[in-house]
């Protein structure tokens, strides 16, 4: 009764501000654009459990594995960046481009969020030099052509990009949470 009431004497220690709680019990705050503590396996988890194209694949293939396909294709002192590109995913989901690009909002607040997982990580993510961007886009093509059947019109985007000559071979959630763990831990020894 007394939570309903609005005495708040049981859950006094608790944030009254509205907040997403992670896998490993920290606490993202939206309306803050801040985070309790970024956890690597916070990141790896929610990335291996959301599925590319908001679900609209033919099986299902995760951002995680997406990241450790970008992060295979640039040079080894940029492979922390590619694994992480998308890692403000984990905490504001996979929105398709086509919904960033109307919504100038939803990106800036993703674009703060990417600084703030930089700093934690010690690692430079803004992709100066294009070699995330061009190894995103190659993961783009591969992905439309084996993940996407129906998607038969071309992609602006991905003019003049090839798809990676293997067919890919998609993982299950924690396959791929294992996988891109064990990709971050390889990172942390080099």
């Amino acid at each position: 009764m007394a939570l309903w009431t609005g005495q708040h004497h049981f859950f006094s220690h608790m944030s009254t501000s509205p907040h997403v709680i992670t896998y490993k019990g920290n606490r993202f705050y939206p309306g803050e654009g801040r985070i309790d503590h970024i956890d690597i396996e916070d990141v790896a988890h929610a990335l291996a459990y959301q599925c590319r194209f908001n679900g609209h694949t033919q099986y299902f293939y995760s951002v995680a594995q997406h990241s450790l396909m970008v992060a295979s294709l640039v040079p080894r002192e940029q492979r922390l960046a590619g694994l992480l590109h998308d890692a403000a995913e984990a905490y504001m989901g996979d929105m398709v481009s086509p919904l960033k690009a109307v919504m100038p909002d939803f990106a800036a607040a993703e674009g703060a969020l990417m600084r703030q997982i930089g700093g934690r990580f010690s690692v430079n993510l803004n992709d100066d030099d294009g070699l995330i961007r061009k190894a995103d886009l190659i993961a783009l093509a591969t992905e439309k052509r084996d993940l996407l059947p129906n998607a038969c019109e071309p992609w602006p985007c991905l003019e003049g990009i090839e798809p990676h000559h293997l067919p890919l071979q998609p993982l299950t959630a924690s396959a791929a949470k294992t996988a891109f763990l064990a990709a971050w831990h390889s990172s942390q020894h080099a």
